[in-house]
């Protein structure tokens, strides 16, 4: 089995992934690490090695690649810049944008934008991630700056929470600990964010009911969609903004309003501006991204490389619109 744990940076992955040849190898033994080779079309057992290298299923008779029923089917591209593009999406702490990609690996901006799209896909939340403890929750809006247009072309009543022209959007934060190389115990935080509709009570509590276990303690600012928490089963404590309160003891939402932060930075730093229609996938790379900044650039990208094999996505399914 390939030993992920060398990959601590570029040189050694392109010292070690030389040829297309040495990439399926990995893939190979990645995918079917028990030298079971399983048919992508029938599920059919114990598939025979071609000439060619291919397989062969004995069950339907299909001939097929590793590659078949991963993000690199029918590509085109040598595998090694798709390696390299996972190794550099997630590596850069608050992203990388198609055309610095495209400069990195050599190849047209609009290629890299489909491979951006391709691998942000691995990146989906898992609704069986329930948080307990003590969980965080807040709402932010994206989008609605119109700073650069004449006063007489801006939308107007577009302050605080309306959505005329901004995104709502849902996160909750759990606060959590872990234990590093020392066996020292530290604080963490894993994040949950969801575009919503709006930030109502009808909208957000079953969203917190789905993803927050029962008896948690959940804090929160005084917005009205939050009330009646309690009496879903779980310790509501409620930090007064409106009040210039921030905190009363570890009663803050301080951790989730930093996540926010970040992922503002990332979209105005790397990215400037984001579609409503693929603001989801840039939300779960940036959840994605801080639930994993505790594990090693090889941890990450062997993460990565896991997902890889076991998606297959479509051009059509990237829904093509201008590139971010």
């Amino acid at each position: 089995m390939i030993d992920f744990k060398k990959f601590n940076s570029v040189i050694s992955l392109t010292s070690y992934f030389t040829s297309d040849e040495k990439c399926k190898q990995a893939i190979i033994e990645s995918r079917w690490s028990d030298g079971d080779v399983v048919c992508p079309y029938c599920g059919g057992h114990h598939c025979v090695v071609r000439k060619d290298g291919k397989f062969r299923c004995k069950h339907c008779g299909k001939n097929f690649s590793c590659l078949v029923g991963t993000i690199f089917e029918n590509t085109k591209l040598p595998l090694i810049k798709w390696f390299l593009a996972m190794y550099f999406i997630s590596s850069h702490k608050k992203g990388i944008s198609s055309y610095q990609l495209a400069r990195n690996i050599e190849v047209t901006q609009t290629t890299a934008w489909y491979m951006l799209q391709k691998v942000r896909l691995l990146y989906p939340q898992s609704d069986a991630d329930a948080f307990d403890g003590t969980v965080e929750c807040d709402e932010v809006y994206i989008g609605g700056k119109e700073k650069w247009k004449h006063k007489s072309m801006r939308t107007p009543n577009t302050q605080g929470r309306s959505t005329k022209t901004k995104t709502p959007v849902f996160g909750m934060m759990e606060r959590s600990t872990f234990e590093n190389e020392k066996g020292e115990i530290e604080p963490i935080t894993y994040v949950h964010a969801f575009v919503v509709e709006n930030t109502n009570r009808a909208t957000l509590q079953p969203i917190i009911q789905q993803f927050v276990s029962d008896g948690s303690r959940v804090i929160t600012d005084e917005l009205a969609a939050y009330n009646g928490l309690a009496e879903l089963g779980y310790t509501h404590a409620v930090v007064a903004h409106g009040a210039e309160e921030y905190a009363k003891g570890d009663v803050f939402t301080n951790s989730i309003e930093g996540f926010w932060g970040h992922f503002r930075r990332m979209i105005v730093g790397c990215y400037h501006d984001v579609s409503d229609e693929h603001l989801q996938q840039y939300i779960d790379e940036a959840v994605y991204r801080w639930n994993t900044r505790k594990a090693s650039q090889s941890e990450r990208f062997e993460d990565m490389f896991a997902k890889s094999i076991g998606l297959i996505v479509t051009w059509s399914e990237l829904r093509l619109c201008e590139a971010a």
